[in-house]
């Protein structure tokens, strides 16, 4: 029986672009989305902009604009940037609607009527000059801690310490400059911490309950303390006006916080779909409802989606989600995106490049699993893929059989030989990779599809169609041949339709089939059947065009003069500590997290001829990458009892060219300097980690 399943990607906030980061959430959910679709069940795709709140008030204020005329702009930029990335949204709506004001006034009365809504009092910082209450990132100051200056209300970006506004030391407004004032104002709590909330909480947020991956539910845990031990604290749901929101019911000038219509939104924004659908919204979010409902989310808002929203859900009589499926973020080059780097890539500027929107889909595919890691574009890495995988594997099996049928064969197959190994490999996998898109293992499923493929390209290699054409009395056989191969071809199709829709929609357009569904890959086309002429299905990547991607962000994404301090570098911002540790001098947690490390296996050890210390290690690193690495650990390791075990590596260290080649990183190792324990003592995770899990 078919499943009925509702799907959210998070809502992009209506005051930027979108970039290649954020790319990794919706793809990773279209992937998704796709494949359930293929699979015979009714999913329905839903999002939309966040639009409240004061940034955005700010924002069009600036450009002389009313708040819903830049939202408006925004939301035909953000469509845009996602059509053209192939994300297929069945609606794409937004927060700033009369759906998503219904229900935020409908479950905040109703957790008001259960005694979970209470007012206080309380005291925050106030611009008398542009008269409006500040949000903790709208006051800068000097840090309490280190004594950064121009340093954010909430955090430190030198130090990292977190504090409360009210801490920093010589206070000001980042939107006028003014010294803010201290005023107090009555706000509106959700009472989080009541024990009912708790109570639902840890029974929803538990490891049993499976409605968030391990190391979400851990997290929750940290959150919730242990039994006993509630450290839930009650959540701030108002702002003062002015401010670009709703309006809260019974509160005048007080205005729900963005945070809470923003999950809500996903209501609002399935709630017009059904009304254009003919869909029963209840029969979605009944409390009883058979039906599934899954967030797909980033790590960094775990919060909001798996305490807030499953506890407001839960008490104001509606279902909570079926599960939260939160991912890591994007690094470039091992890197967080850096407009000083040229690393902070819009969608807009990879598209205007040329560059296909699917080589990035099934690069983010062959890098995602259903884990929270972060995953790395390496854009010489997803050349190199792309080019071998896509077009070199995939595509080159089309385009080395397709000639000859409609050439010769006026465009009509031969009987399939059913019983080819290469073809029963894929239709007896077909079952495991569904399996491995339904736990969202992309990165597992590419790796077992391109191995088919693999198998696909050595059969063609077999039968050499190039020769059988040129052979008197081979045309039977070459008619085969050609046919099995675009037989193949069509298989993969079907594996890989999710990844890469529009190449499948060309791919049925040649083939001349009906779209193609996940049951497609049981059969085969029968003999007889007619195709169309043959034309290319995509192009390899052109090395111009990721120059061309990289120097048009930084040409445009340039950093900002700076408009405040000039002693903005923590060098410059430390306070003096007198010297007192054998560890100093110190780095600070952004110099750590420059370095990559990453559990490896040792996939193979060898000798190195000619070197008195060194050993050539090959590295799993996981996704089905290998690494190679010299390490002088020769005197203390036999070669032959490495393979096979774990150990560290530095993952993003230069590769580094030497004598006996190049060398992609470095393992770690203990060593006594100072010589009182001989021995060299390689770096061993526990067991259970496995080869591409950062070490941090």
């Amino acid at each position: 029986m078919p499943r009925k399943i509702l799907v959210t990607s998070a809502l992009p906030y209506a005051n930027g672009a979108i970039h290649l980061g954020h790319l990794v959430e919706y793809i990773q959910t279209d992937i998704w989305v796709r494949f359930q679709k293929m699979s015979g069940n009714e999913c329905w795709y839903v999002c939309a902009d966040d639009t409240h709140g004061t940034p955005i008030m700010l924002r069009a204020e600036k450009e002389g604009i009313t708040p819903e005329q830049l939202i408006e702009r925004v939301h035909g930029e953000h469509a845009r940037d996602f059509s053209g990335f192939l994300v297929a949204f069945d609606n794409y709506y937004t927060t700033h609607s009369q759906e998503t004001r219904d229900c935020a006034d409908d479950i905040y009365l109703k957790l008001r009527a259960a005694g979970l809504i209470e007012t206080r009092t309380i005291e925050q910082y106030y611009d008398p000059q542009k008269q409006l209450f500040l949000p903790d990132r709208f006051i800068k100051g000097e840090c309490p801690k280190c004594h950064a200056r121009d340093q954010y209300g909430d955090n430190c970006e030198v130090c990292g310490a977190a504090y409360a506004p009210t801490d920093l030391i010589e206070p000001y407004s980042a939107v006028s400059g003014a010294k803010p004032e201290l005023r107090q104002s009555e706000h509106y709590f959700f009472k989080l911490s009541d024990p009912r909330c708790e109570a639902f909480l840890r029974r929803y947020t538990s490891k049993d309950n499976g409605v968030l991956q391990t190391e979400a539910a851990n997290k929750m845990q940290e959150w919730l303390g242990a039994p006993g031990e509630n450290k839930l604290t009650d959540w701030d749901i108002s702002r003062d006006a002015p401010y670009f929101g709703f309006e809260i019911p019974d509160a005048p000038g007080k205005y729900y916080y963005v945070w809470l219509d923003a999950p809500i939104g996903y209501m609002g924004s399935f709630r017009n779909l059904c009304s254009r659908n003919g869909l029963d919204f209840d029969e979605w979010f009944k409390p009883d409802s058979t039906t599934e409902l899954y967030h797909f989310i980033g790590k960094d808002i775990l919060y909001f989606h798996a305490l807030f929203w499953p506890a407001e859900l839960a008490h104001a009589g509606y279902r909570t989600p079926t599960k939260i499926f939160a991912h890591g973020f994007l690094t470039v080059d091992g890197a967080k995106m850096s407009k000083s780097r040229g690393t902070f890539i819009t969608a807009q500027s990879y598209l205007d490049t040329g560059l296909n929107p699917e080589w990035l889909r099934y690069y983010y595919a062959a890098k995602l699993s259903a884990s929270m890691e972060d995953i790395d574009l390496n854009l010489e890495d997803f050349a190199a893929r792309v080019n071998s995988d896509l077009v070199g594997k995939y595509v080159n099996i089309a385009s080395r059989s397709a000639g000859f049928i409609s050439k010769r064969f006026n465009c009509q197959l031969a009987p399939a030989s059913a019983e080819l190994p290469a073809i029963r490999a894929i239709q007896d996998a077909t079952g495991r990779i569904a399996e491995l898109y339904e736990a969202r293992e992309f990165a597992k499923a590419m790796r077992e599809i391109m191995a088919l493929a693999d198998g696909a390209n050595q059969y063609v290699d077999s039968v050499k169609p190039w020769e059988l054409a040129k052979q008197e009395g081979k045309d039977g056989e070459l008619h085969v041949a050609c046919s099995n191969a675009l037989n193949l071809f069509r298989l993969l199709t079907v594996l890989l339709k999710p990844i890469l829709p529009a190449v499948a929609a060309r791919v049925e357009k040649f083939l001349n089939i009906a779209p193609l569904t996940w049951d497609d890959a049981r059969t085969l086309l029968a003999a007889g059947h007619g195709i169309t002429v043959y034309e290319h299905l995509m192009t390899r990547v052109d090395p111009k065009q990721i120059e061309k991607l990289v120097e048009a962000n930084k040409e445009s994404l340039a950093p900002a003069p700076e408009q405040e301090s000039p002693q903005r570098h923590a060098q410059h911002q430390q306070a003096e500590i007198p010297a007192a540790s054998p560890w100093e001098p110190f780095c600070n947690i952004d110099d750590f997290m420059k370095v990559d490390l990453r559990i490896v296996r040792i996939a193979n050890a060898e000798h190195v001829d000619g070197a008195d210390k060194l050993v050539r290690l090959t590295l799993d690193v996981g996704n089905g990458e290998t690494r190679n690495v010299f390490a002088g650990i020769k005197a203390a390791y036999d070669p032959a009892r490495l393979v096979g075990r774990l150990t560290v590596m530095v993952a993003n260290l230069a590769p580094r060219k030497m004598k006996f080649g190049l060398s992609e990183g470095m393992v770690l190792a203990a060593s006594d300097g100072e010589g009182k324990t001989p021995g060299i003592f390689l770096l061993a995770p526990d067991s259970g980690a496995q080869p591409g899990m950062r070490v941090k």
